[in-house]
Formats: C-alpha cells, sequence, structure tokens
C-alpha cells in the first residue's frame, strides 16, 4: 500500500483517463461499489487460494471480544458486481454493460508489479450467452492498449469446460478438480516440469499428471483444437461445447483490434473458482504476470439471487500496465514533467489582483496555469534568480511576464523554459500562441 505522489498521480489519471474513455466508447457504464463487502459475500466464490488472500475485518464494539471476522475488504470488483445485479436486476437493463475502476485488497505478498492495494479496471456484459459478449470485451481490452502504446500484447485464451473435460479423461477425482486448476495455470510460471513436479508434491498420481500435460499440447499449438477434438476419448457435450466456443470467439474476433493478438493457449486455466466458460489473459515479454484477464463466470450471480444471469467481464490491472509503462518511457512527456503549462511571473510588487486576472484569463481559455505566490519586494526584484528558477525546477515549459513594457503596450513576454527564447506575444493571442 503505497504513496503516490504528483508525477505518480499524473501518470495514474492519464492510463484511467484512457481506460475510461475507451470503455465508454463501447457502451459501458460506470458503476462504484464500497469498498467494504459483508465476509460472507466474497468467501468461497475465489477457491481456497484466494480466500486465504481476503483482508478481514474484525467485529467492532460489543463484537470486538470475539476475535470474528463480519467484513472484509473487497478483493476484487466482480464479485460485487455479481451482488449489485441480484440486488438492483429490476432496476438495471436486460443487457446491461458496466465498467469499473476502483481499488482492490489482497493480503498477497508484495513483489515487482503486485501490491496488496491496487486498482483494476474492469469491464463486464450481463444477460446474453452470446460470444459477441467475449470478442467485444477482448476488442475493447486491445484498444485501451494500442492507444497507451502496447504493440506487442497477446491475448491468450481458453474454457474452462474443455479443462474439466480434460480432467475427467485425465481421471482426476471430480473432488480435486479446482486444485488440479490451480496447478494447471501455473504452466506459464513453472514450465513443464515444473508443474509435474507440483502434481508430485500434491500427491496425483503420475500418470493422472501425465495424461494432463500430454492433453495440454504444445504452448500456442496453432492446430490444438482440432488435435484435441480428435484424441480426447471423453470429450463430452461440454468439452465440445468449449471448442466451438473458442473456436467462434476466434471468429468474430477477425472484425475487432484484438484479432491479431488472439492465442489459444491450453494451460491457461484462471485459478478463480466462478469462472464457467471463456478464459482469457493479456500478456507482454518482461512481465512476471499478465496486465490482465478476465472470462465467463455464468453462474456468479445466481450465487445471490435464485436465478443464473450469464455474464462476462476483464479486468486490466492498472499498477502492471503503469510499471510496464515507465519501464519503456511510454508516457506522453506533458504528463510526466509538468503540473501547468504556462507559470504567471509577478513582476511588480504589490500588484497580486492583477496577475490573479490574468491567470483566470488564461485558465478560463483551458490553460492550466501556476501563478507565482510571493510578489517581489521591489518591482522586479530578483525576478530572475527566483521566479525563473522555480518553473525550470517544476518542468514548466513557458513562463508569462508582465513588465512595465508589456503593461504599456498591452504585450506579454512568453519565455520558452527549454530554449530560452523570449517572444512578445499580443495579449488577446497568447491562448492561442501557446496552444499552437
Amino acid at each position: 500500500m503505497r504513496d503516490f505522489l504528483p508525477e505518480d498521480v499524473r501518470r495514474r489519471q492519464y492510463v484511467i483517463g484512457v481506460i475510461a474513455d475507451v470503455y465508454q466508447k463501447y457502451g459501458f457504464e460506470p458503476l462504484e461499489t464500497p469498498a467494504v463487502e459483508n465476509i460472507e459475500t466474497l468467501l468461497g466464490k475465489y477457491g481456497d487460494e484466494g480466500d486465504k488472500l481476503i483482508f478481514k475485518i474484525l467485529k467492532r464494539g460489543e463484537g470486538e471480544q470475539t476475535g470474528q471476522a463480519d467484513l472484509a475488504l473487497r478483493y476484487d470488483l466482480t464479485v460485487p458486481l455479481a451482488r449489485v445485479v441480484a440486488e438492483h436486476r429490476g432496476q438495471l437493463p436486460k443487457f446491461f454493460k458496466r465498467y469499473q475502476i476502483q481499488p482492490v485488497w489482497r493480503a498477497d505478498r508484495p513483489q515487482k508489479g503486485r501490491f496488496r492495494e491496487f486498482y483494476q479496471c474492469d469491464v463486464d456484459s450481463i444477460g446474453s450467452r452470446s460470444m459477441l459478449v467475449e470478442a467485444e470485451l477482448l476488442a475493447s481490452a486491445a484498444d485501451v492498449l494500442k492507444r497507451l502504446g502496447f504493440n506487442d500484447f497477446r491475448i491468450v485464451i481458453n474454457h474452462r469446460q474443455l479443462l474439466m473435460a480434460i480432467l475427467r479423461d485425465s481421471e482426476v477425482p471430480v473432488e480435486r478438480y479446482s486444485e488440479a486448476i490451480v496447478l494447471m495455470d501455473k504452466m506459464d510460471k513453472l514450465g513443464r516440469d515444473g508443474v509435474r513436479a507440483e502434481f508430485e508434491e500434491k500427491g496425483f498420481d503420475a500418470a493422472v499428471s501425465n495424461r494432463i500435460l500430454n492433453r495440454l499440447g504444445a504452448e500456442y499449438r496453432t492446430d490444438w483444437l482440432d488435435w484435441i477434438e480428435r484424441d480426447l476419448t471423453l470429450l463430452g457435450e461440454d468439452g465440445r461445447k468449449g471448442i466451438d466456443e473458442l473456436r467462434e470467439i476466434l471468429r468474430l474476433s477477425e472484425s475487432t483490434s484484438a484479432g491479431s493478438h488472439l492465442r489459444i493457449e491450453p494451460s491457461l486455466a484462471r485459478g478463480l473458482s466462478y469462472y464457467t466458460g471463456s478464459i482469457f489473459e493479456i500478456r507482454v515479454a518482461d512481465l512476471a504476470g499478465s496486465l490482465g484477464g478476465g472470462g465467463r463466470y455464468d453462474k456468479l450471480v445466481g450465487m445471490f439471487s435464485k436465478q443464473d444471469v450469464p455474464a462476462c467481464g476483464i479486468s486490466l490491472g492498472l499498477e502492471r500496465i503503469l510499471v510496464v509503462m515507465g519501464e519503456r518511457n511510454m508516457f506522453p512527456e506533458s504528463v510526466v514533467s509538468t503540473p501547468a503549462d504556462v507559470m504567471v511571473v509577478q513582476w511588480f510588487a504589490n500588484r497580486t489582483n492583477m496577475y490573479l486576472a490574468f491567470a483566470t484569463e488564461l485558465r478560463e481559455a483551458g490553460l492550466r496555469v501556476e501563478l507565482y505566490p510571493e510578489s517581489p519586494i521591489e518591482d522586479g526584484k530578483k525576478v530572475g534568480d527566483k521566479q525563473f528558477k522555480h518553473a525550470a525546477a517544476r518542468g514548466i515549459p513557458f513562463v508569462a511576464v508582465i513588465g512595465g513594457d508589456e503593461l504599456a503596450h498591452d504585450t506579454v513576454a512568453i519565455k520558452n523554459m527549454k530554449t530560452g527564447e523570449q517572444k512578445s506575444v499580443a495579449r488577446a493571442d497568447v491562448v492561442k500562441w501557446l496552444n499552437s
């Protein structure tokens, strides 16, 4: 959990602004939920591994002595969304598209790009089982990354029902499906030998784990769907449905910005237990973990109501996006370096009102303006020493001066702090000149 200094906040606001703008272009509406949920709302939704990372809040007042927890900080934005949909279904449209950008908390071990408090940028569609939902979600995420300057990302996809068919065909006991899914999801981090060792450590029969690993085939194998369809003897209706839906997502995505970035990854499993269908992750080189991920969760809303409601979503991890963009110097210079477009100098002593009026004039025209807070003891005294140095230290690109000559001729002297060039501009033209 971190403090964010001004430059950090500017970077965060820039990325959040891009994400929100893209999501809105796809017709998604904003939603916010409380930081705190009833603990029973969260427990049992993320699997055993996830439940261990929930920040629990102890009872207060009369219940304090019990040492029990009744509330918790939200672990993600998906479960709170499912609760909202169940509670407010009558007030929401049949097909509800929402985006949500808020912090979540996990009692995790911090590492590069992973923190205990972090923002998720979620976009979800509620109410439809059409694979068009997946295609648009993946396209919106791809549009965000491209707007931010990413070109080397890949979106890997798989299907939970197909994975379940593989587990069944590999003779994994039903009660150990969730455990096996978590291990399979570590393939990209540990490799095949590492995952095999984890299966062995957890007490899985060697023949079972070998069958699973063989079923997963080669990473990013282009014909894996055809191969697995021929190879699985117990594919079943659910496995075939998974294959058909993956093919449909690939087909529809050919018409979107996500199409060229999509890959089938056989080992992708997504450890959260609420996924029921398609699953996906967004990855870039040189990053342990993903920039985002998600999938279909058609049963989650039903946990809060007596009716299942189809749902699918994807979440972008703001912190990891910021880490990669910082390492690659991807931020526009104006976002990183400057809190203002221009600084107004106080040249005359005790004439602050005049400079306030000028700064107000520039602000009303849409410019970001800093007014130096102290007027000189004498007119023009040490203006160059103090005020210009302040602007340079703050990274402000232009300084505006109204001194004696400027006041007499209704002009403003504008100094470019990078080049040192100074130009006299008619006061009526200052905004136009600065904007150019």
